[in-house]
């Protein structure tokens, strides 16, 4: 009976649900996954310097005791094995992270990488810079859900 959930009081909008309803819990939904998640509290960046400054500002900046900092900074002397690194660092090393941002034109530079990774934890989002517009064709998550809905 662990696996079943007996609703006992209505929720606020009465109209939404009928108290006494059954639901039943994910068994593929275990404490170690749920451990897991809950320990991937940040977000990670990879991006130029006003991606990364406007971020920052935002309040995302982290380091750890290690010293370890939550975000890279990529500039025109950044080579694509510096940027590999640190992609490996945040999706495969870093526990910490559930959020991976990245600038599109930074991720167009480790595409091949890029669209292989598909975990789910760190969710892997494309983002613009200011100077390099989104362009959804290049998105590799993008193209996946597409594909998945037979666009």
């Amino acid at each position: 009976m662990d696996d079943v959930v007996r609703a006992s009081q209505p929720p606020l909008n009465h109209r939404a649900s009928t108290p006494g309803i059954i639901a039943r819990r994910n068994p593929q939904h275990t404490m170690a996954q749920s451990q897991q998640t809950s320990e991937r509290t940040l977000v990670a960046l990879i991006a130029d310097e006003d991606s990364t400054t406007g971020l920052l500002l935002a309040g995302i900046g982290n380091v750890d005791e290690a010293g370890e900092k939550n975000f890279y900074i990529v500039d025109n002397t950044t080579s694509v094995s510096d940027i590999e690194e640190a992609f490996n660092r945040y999706t495969q090393e870093r526990k910490d992270v559930g959020i991976l941002l990245i600038n599109q034109h930074i991720a167009d530079k480790i595409r091949p990488i890029v669209d292989r990774y598909t975990q789910a934890f760190p969710a892997l989002l494309e983002i613009p810079s200011k100077d390099h517009p989104y362009d959804p064709a290049k998105d590799s998550v993008l193209k996946r859900v597409q594909k998945l809905f037979g666009e």
